[in-house]
Formats: C-alpha cells, sequence, structure tokens
C-alpha cells in the first residue's frame, strides 16, 4: 500500500471551530475483510492484534476514502463490488460545511465518504451522495483525517505546516491575520503597479509611431462626411456644363423663350376668370389652374438658383481633387471605409495619448502606495519574526525533552529561522526544522535525518505541544511505537492519551504500555466463521478482554501471572 499523507494548514484547520469526528467506517469486501464495522469514540482508540490479522488491511481501506487509487485485486469475492464508507460528525462546523458548499455538495450535520470499486476495475467516489473526483475527495477528506504512516514525512516536509506550529504554539494569529491582510493589500497594489507599467512600456513602443499617425490626421482636419461630401462636389463640378446646360433649358420652357409655359398658364387662367359667371364650373377649374401655375414659378425659381450654385471654378476643382487624395489615401492606409472611421480613429489616438499621462500619475500613486504598504509590511513582519524567534528555542527545548521520553534520548531537534530576500505570504522568515538524529554534530532537515518509526514519533511529539493551540482532524498513527519499549512506550502512550483529550486519536500498535492508555481497545483478528476461508475481524474489548489481550502482548499465548497482574496495573494506570 503506497504512503498517504494528508496536508493541513493552520489557515485551513482555523476554519473549523468544532470538532471533526469519525463516527463509523464500514468495509465490505476489502482484501480478506469480508465485512468490518469500526466505531471509534471521541478520545484514544487503540487497535491490537497479531501480525498479518489485518490491521494494515484496514488502513488500506481507509486509505481508498482519502483518495488513493484502486486496485482490483483487492476484491475478494470479484462478482461484488467492494465498499468502503467513512461517517463523521461535522454538526455546528460551518466551515467545513462551506467547502461542501463550494463544491455543490449537499451538507448536513453528518458527512458521509463513500468509495465503491467494480470487479472490472471501475472506481467512483461519493461525498453525500454525491458524485466526486479523486483531486476532489482528497482534498475534502484531507480535512477530516490526518493519518501518519512509516516513511510518511510530507506534513514535516512542509514549511507552511511548520511555520504553523511556531504561530499556534506562540499564539501568533492575531499578528499573522494582521499581516497577512497586508501582504494581501501589498501584492494586490504590486500586480496592478507592474500591469499599469507594462501598458505605459507598451505604449511607448509604439508611441512615435501612433503619434506620427494622430498628427497626419490632425494636419488633415477632417470634418464630419467631408470625404463623402468632397467627392460628390467633384464629381458635381467634373459635369457642370451639362448640368447648368439642362438646367438652363428647364428654366426656359418655365418662364424664359418666346412663350413660357407660366405665362400660358397665366393667359389661360385669366380666359377662364372670363366665363366664370356662366359656367360657375370653370372657377374650379381655374383655381386648380392656378396652383399649378404658382407651383411652377416655384420650381423655375429653384432652378435658377440651383443653377447658380453649380460652379465651373477649376482652381477650386483642384484644391477639392487633392484634398480628396489625401482623405482616400488616409482610407486606405488605416483599412477604413468612410471619414467617420478616421475620425474615429484621432479620438482613440488621443484617447490614448492622454491616457498615458493618466498612466504615468496612476504609477506614481501606485508606486507611493506600494512603498507605504512595503514599509508597514516590513515592521508587521519584524514583530511577527522577534515571536517567532523567541518561541522557536522553547519548542525545541520542548521536542528534545519528549523525544528524550519516547526512546530518543541522542536525538537533537532545532528550528532555525533565517530572513527571507523579500516578504512572504508568512511573514519575512524561513523556517526550517532540523535533526542530529544520533549526536553527530550535523542537523539536518528533519525527513532526511531520521527513520520512518522516528519521523512518527517526532510528529507524535509535536502535535502533542500543539494540541491546546492548533484544532486537527481524526488523527490515525500507524505503529507509531516501533522500534521502542518500556518506559519509552508508556511515555508514547501518554502524549497520545494528551493529545486525544483535545482530539479523536486512532493508534495501530504492538506496545501494551501504548495500548493500555486506550479509551477503546479494538481487536483485530482473523476468523475462518466454520468454512475455509479466512476473513479478518474487528471487536472492541470489554475490560477483562482487555487485560489478557495486553497480558498475551506482554508474556505471549499462555501470559503468566505476573504478565496478568501487569497488565491490570497498566490498563488501571
Amino acid at each position: 500500500m503506497q504512503s498517504v499523507s494528508v496536508l493541513i494548514t493552520l489557515k485551513q484547520v482555523f476554519l473549523f471551530i468544532f470538532v471533526l469526528m469519525l463516527q463509523k467506517l464500514a468495509i465490505k469486501n476489502y482484501a480478506i475483510i469480508d465485512q468490518l464495522v469500526l466505531e471509534p469514540d471521541a478520545h484514544l482508540n487503540t487497535v491490537t492484534g497479531e501480525t498479518g490479522a489485518g490491521k494494515s488491511i484496514i488502513l488500506g481501506a481507509l486509505s481508498l476514502i482519502l483518495g488513493e487509487r484502486a486496485d482490483t485485486s483487492v476484491l475478494i469475492n470479484k462478482s461484488e463490488k467492494c465498499i468502503v464508507e467513512a461517517f463523521f460528525d461535522v454538526s455546528g462546523n460551518s466551515g467545513f460545511k462551506a467547502v461542501l458548499q463550494k463544491e455543490d455538495i449537499d451538507e448536513s450535520d453528518q458527512c458521509i465518504i463513500r468509495r465503491e470499486i467494480n470487479s472490472n476495475g471501475k472506481s467512483r467516489a461519493f461525498i453525500n451522495d454525491t458524485p466526486v473526483t479523486l483531486n476532489t475527495l482528497n482534498r475534502i477528506t484531507g480535512l477530516l483525517i490526518d493519518l501518519h504512516q512509516q516513511f510518511d514525512h510530507l506534513e514535516l516536509e512542509n514549511d507552511h505546516f511548520q511555520m504553523d506550529v511556531v504561530d499556534a504554539i506562540g499564539q501568533n494569529n492575531a499578528l499573522k491575520s494582521t499581516y497577512a491582510t497586508l501582504y494581501h493589500q501589498y501584492k494586490k497594489t504590486s500586480l496592478e503597479l507592474a500591469d499599469k507599467q507594462q501598458q505605459l512600456a507598451q505604449w511607448q513602443k509604439e508611441a512615435d509611431y501612433k503619434k506620427f499617425l494622430l498628427d497626419e490626421l490632425l494636419q488633415s482636419d477632417l470634418k464630419e462626411n467631408e470625404i463623402e461630401d468632397a467627392g460628390q462636389q467633384l464629381k458635381q463640378m467634373a459635369h457642370a456644363e451639362r448640368i447648368i446646360g439642362v438646367l438652363q433649358g428647364a428654366h426656359n420652357v418655365l418662364d424664359g423663350g418666346e412663350q413660357p409655359l407660366i405665362n400660358e398658364l397665366k393667359r389661360v387662367s385669366q380666359q377662364l376668370q372670363t366665363i366664370t359667371d356662366v359656367a360657375p364650373d370653370a372657377a374650379l377649374i381655374n383655381e386648380r389652374i392656378l396652383s399649378v401655375w404658382a407651383e411652377l414659378k416655384d420650381i423655375s425659381e429653384e432652378l435658377e438658383l440651383l443653377e447658380g450654385k453649380v460652379l465651373l471654378d477649376t482652381d477650386l476643382m483642384q484644391q477639392i481633387q487633392e484634398k480628396l487624395d489625401k482623405g482616400y489615401k488616409l482610407l486606405k492606409k488605416h483599412g477604413l471605409q468612410t471619414t467617420n472611421d478616421l475620425i474615429a480613429l484621432q479620438q482613440q489616438l488621443e484617447k490614448e495619448l492622454r491616457s498615458t499621462l493618466d498612466l504615468t500619475e496612476a504609477i506614481a500613486t501606485l508606486t507611493k502606495e506600494q512603498g507605504a504598504l512595503y514599509l508597514q509590511l516590513i515592521e508587521d513582519g519584524k514583530r511577527l519574526s522577534a515571536k517567532r524567534n523567541s518561541t522557536a528555542p522553547q519548542i525545541a527545548a520542548k521536542v528534545n525533552e519528549l523525544l528524550t521520553l519516547v526512546g530518543m534520548p541522542n536525538a537533537t531537534f532545532a528550528i532555525v529561522l533565517k530572513p527571507l530576500p523579500q516578504p512572504g505570504p508568512n511573514g519575512i522568515d524561513s523556517i526550517q526544522f532540523l535533526l542530529d538524529a544520533n549526536k553527530s554534530g550535523h542537523m539536518l532537515p528533519v525527513q532526511k535525518a531520521a527513520s520512518g518509526g522516528e519521523m512518527s514519533r517526532i510528529m507524535l511529539c509535536i502535535k502533542s505541544l500543539t494540541a491546546k493551540a492548533m484544532h486537527l482532524p481524526t488523527l490515525i498513527f500507524d505503529e507509531v511505537d516501533t522500534g521502542i519499549s518500556g518506559e519509552a512506550a508508556r511515555q508514547v502512550g501518554i502524549l497520545l492519551r494528551n493529545l486525544a483529550t483535545y482530539h479523536q486519536v486512532v493508534c495501530i500498535t504492538h506496545q501494551p504500555q501504548v495500548a493500555a492508555k486506550g479509551t477503546t481497545h479494538f481487536y483485530v483478528y482473523k476468523d475462518t466463521d466454520g468454512s475455509a476461508r479466512i476473513t479478518t475481524k474487528v471487536r472492541v474489548l470489554k475490560q477483562e478482554e482487555r487485560v489478557l489481550a495486553i497480558a498475551r502482548m506482554i508474556g505471549g499465548e499462555q501470559p503468566s501471572e505476573a504478565a496478568m497482574q501487569n497488565a491490570r496495573e497498566l490498563v488501571t494506570v
């Protein structure tokens, strides 16, 4: 089974004011588990059993809940699917429910996570009956379960977690929150400033050419529809003689020549007027003729005016032609169609030119604002750094005391804080947890200096120190006591018991001193159920059963009375 690591930062954890607790784990058709139900209590749950009984198999099933890849080889009965379900109490936890809402997952006081594996290899995951991807499953279950296994040290490698430990114990949350808010403002201002500077740089690259284009348009001094009007005017001037001839001919017909039409209509009207007294209907016709006469008279006058507007000025034609040529050249150059398009381009270039002035002013304002934020950020960062540097040696000293108790007397643990070249999201320091496991005189990063079992114990020591200060999910330790016995094992048990005062803890152990500290003791065993097939089962031990199980861990399958007495003392302590 691959190592499973769940990373959770203090920022995430502080979203959850109430304890997140695993209420039930149900496993069906997984490896040699036919059907199994585990219901841990809210404190320290110890899990024991003979080697090979199936304790690691239970963790393997749990890893499916955490988003591990599925393998059909885990199916006992190929005709049925494997199902692993975990039930969590999240009542009153608005922070966790908000995470579910963000993922469009139904929320309630109980969160049910289910993983199904079919015999064809297909795997499905559900949160509150809503299908989810493995990435989503991993992200959300990381807020519910913190699993520590052999060689599982990614959390200790994570500098965010390391800094969270120092800040939690040093009670730096208010300072850290203030710094984080200021850092966000500083980064936002810096990004805005960089964007404005980039815009200005881009404009400056094209400034000369755009200025040339603008000057060219300004010199043209174009008016609305000017090119189109000039084209029409030039076309009219080119046909001026023909236009004048037509207009004059029309005018002569109406009001010129020997017998103008207007005069003839006037004469007809006068004649009709003489008979209106004897032919009354003629009066109506006469009125219509007079109306036509007036209209034709008006048309004749307009023809005369229109004729006067037609120009035959060759110099003016040349000027219009030159302006028209310039206009057409500009339209072709810019790929535009009309005068108004050129005017719009001119306005755009003028706007961009003005924007450079606005950009320059904005850059000056943002630069000043960024500088002020930076100074404040450094000031707040120094206060946070001072508290961290004051707290770190105290934490290291306490961890070293605990390491001695849990069987690592030769180990030296240290926390090193170094200034960053620039302020970061967590402050002005970098952090590293260092360890010298065997008094070699060489301090190395913890993950390089410690073995798997040592890493688990170091993590236990650290989390026991942060138990009151940090809200953590369900903590599961897999054989954290490997390689120790006697007093060291007893101290591990005490640490686990103290940690379980504040958090739900599940610990798989082979040490009687640890097993005896559990508030609930689960025993994992193999059973044939009267058939040839062996299956893994688990049950909660009663007081006397528990004494016997611990006595067997001390003295073998047939424990002596001394072992039984020792077991009773361990359980009652």
